[in-house]
Formats: C-alpha cells, structure tokens, sequence
C-alpha cells in the first residue's frame, strides 16, 4: 500500500480500495465520497491526490509538489467550497468577486488552518452554497496544460450544496472528463445530488471513526490534551466536527444542562427543564440543541445498557450515579420507544420546525416515562 495512505486514520476499507484502483492503473474519472462529516473524507481525497502522483514525480519536483497539493495550491489541485454572496452578485460574477476585503480575508486565513490540518472543516459566515462562479471556474482550471504532474484534482466540499444550475454546470464536466483530470465530490448528503452525477462517480462510503482513532485525530491534528479527547470522544459519533463543537461549546456545560433537563423533565418541573433550553432557543442556537438532545439520547441508552447488560459499557460513566439513582426508582421502564421518539423529534430540526414546540415535546416525552 501506498505510504501516502498511512495518512488516512481509519477507514481501512476505504485505503484498500484506494489502494487498489491506484495499483490498476484504471483510474476512475470521479469519486464520490460519501459519509457523514468530519470521518476524514477530504483529508482521504488530498492523500489520494498526493498518491496519484507520487510515482510519476521527480526526485527534483517531487516535494515541492506534495507540498503544493497539501496547501491546496493551483493548478495541481482546486478545492471548491461553500462561499458566501457578495453585495449586488449575479450569477454572472466570478466567485470571489464581490467579497469584501475582510471576507476574503477571513477566506484566506481558513484555508490556511485547512493546509495545516486536513481534517479541519473550513467555516465561513452566511457560506450557504456552492456559486455556479466556482463551478465555471473549473474551465478555467482546464484550460492550462501542466506536465510536471500526471493528475490534477477538482475537489468539491460539501458538494451537496450545490443548487441546481451549478450541478447542471458540472454535469457538462464530468459527461466530457478531460484526460489528467479527476473530480472528488465530497458530501454527508449524497441523496442531494443529481442521480447523473452520481451515476457518473465511483461511489465510497467512509464510516465513522473509532474512538482512538478519533482520539489520535484530536491531540495530533488539533493538538487537544489527551484529557479532554478522553472526555469528548464518547459522546461524538465518531466525527471531528462533533467533538470539536462540544469542545467549543463547553463539554462539562453541555453535560450538566442535560443531566439537569432529565432530573427536571422526570420529575414535572416544566419550568424548569424549558429554563435550561432558554438561552439556545432565544437564539436559535440549533448546533447546541442538536448536541444537548444527543447527549440525552446516549444518557437514555446508557440507562437501557444498565437495565438489561450486566458490566455493559456506559458513556456516562463519570455520572453513573445519575443512572443509578434513577433505576433504583424505576427498574423497568424501557425507554426505547421514547429514545426513537426523541432521535426523530432531533432530526426534524433540518426542517425549520418551531424549536420552543420541538423542545416541549421533548420535555413531555421524558416527563411520560415517570407518568
């Protein structure tokens, strides 16, 4: 297996069918790299880059190439992504065009911590969608012939953000693939995509990471204490993304409000379960609710693998006694239903859903099980 993989952490499966097709020869024209996010899809699609390559480089080149598709440099990789709108943008406008100065700016300064690190997700206000400026660029990314380097790399971030003229502007790409060209559409929504892209990408699905693989991602890559991975890692699906937003939004803080919104909501003190809700919903703070619900939903699991599994492994295992105090009042309910109950109410939040009505049911729905 290439060297250049060992730089993939985890997903296996995925190195071995990279691997594979870079030892056939037969290179497709487009993948698509499915998964949720942050399971390290785009830091797979650089390594491959760099894989692709490798071989064919001279020892005089060879570094100073690598080292230009790790920064995600033109012309030997383009890294198109979610931009926000300038003021009066037309369609007709090049991508960067009618940013401001701050905007690119801060453009700028996120694709440098994206060159240092590839697992870190870009993120840049009011960036909502990928332009059709950015799709038509790749003509222009086309256009120059480079032969220093056998591959160049069109990747798309979060390519489901794409509307509709900007996917019908890159099927008219990827239905007349230029030789030396391969196309990487990276997404956690794939189903967003046209079937004729799809149809026209070879498809890999990447999975979640393990939790020491997600451990060594933190302190290596984001330079966490291996304390804080240690506290993070169980309760993030095994997704960058996710532990650093717990990071970022007060771990400790986060567990305790949803401790406290268990202990209120079981016991029918409505007020005060809602008070704990308050600041999210006043100010529409999805990404909190999201992770708040999720960590009710794994305390809700946990509680199921106390009930029924001797010596089963418990997330909230620093708080046990949370679980204990709660099976010693109530040794058989099954929260299953509930659980399920609750998982949906979380995933309708994508639907713009009333949040105050989204929460009440929560809160209801656990007060039930104590009914």
């Amino acid at each position: 297996m290439n060297i250049l993989f060992e730089e993939i952490i985890g997903n296996d499966k995925v190195k071995n069918i990279l691997s594979n097709i870079l030892q056939s020869g037969n290179i497709p024209h487009a993948f698509l790299f499915t998964g949720a996010g942050g399971i390290g899809k785009e830091n797979a699609a650089i390594s491959f880059t760099k894989a692709l390559n490798y071989s064919y480089l001279s020892p005089q080149v060879s570094n100073k190439i690598i080292t230009s598709i790790d920064n995600l440099t033109e012309p030997y990789i383009k890294y198109i992504l979610p931009l926000p709108r300038g003021k009066n943008e037309t369609d007709q406008n090049d991508p960067y065009e009618k940013l401001t100065e701050d905007e690119i700016e801060q453009i700028n300064l996120e694709f440098r911590k994206k060159a240092k690190n590839h697992f870190y997700r870009i993120q840049i206000p009011r960036a909502n969608f990928i332009k059709i400026g950015s799709i038509r660029d790749i003509k222009k990314f086309l256009s120059f012939s480079y032969e220093d380097i056998k591959y160049r790399v069109i990747l798309i971030s979060q390519a489901h953000l794409m509307n509709e003229e900007s996917q019908n502007a890159l099927l008219k790409n990827l239905e007349e693939p230029p030789e030396g060209v391969i196309f990487i559409l990276s997404t956690s929504s794939p189903e967003k995509l046209r079937e004729t892209i799809r149809s026209r990408c070879w498809k890999i699905n990447f999975q979640p990471l393990e939790e020491n693989e997600l451990s060594t991602i933190l302190e290596q890559k984001f330079e966490f204490e291996s304390s804080i991975a240690k506290e993070v890692v169980p309760f993030s699906g095994g997704s960058t993304e996710t532990a650093m937003s717990l990071i970022e939004n007060d771990f400790e803080n986060l567990l305790d409000k949803a401790i406290k919104i268990l202990r209120y909501s079981f016991g029918k003190k409505y007020h005060s379960a809602f008070l704990e809700f308050e600041d999210m919903l006043s100010e529409s703070d999805v990404t909190r609710l999201k992770l708040i619900i999720t960590m009710i939903i794994i305390w809700l699991n946990d509680y199921q693998k106390y009930r029924l599994i001797e010596g089963g492994r418990l997330f909230y295992s620093n708080r046990i006694e949370t679980i204990q105090k709660f099976y010693q009042k109530f040794p058989e309910i099954d929260v299953s239903e509930i659980t399920n109950s609750i998982d949906r109410i979380s995933s309708s939040f994508r639907n713009n859903i009333n949040l105050n009505i989204a929460v009440s049911n929560i809160v209801f729905q656990l007060a039930k099980l104590t009914s």
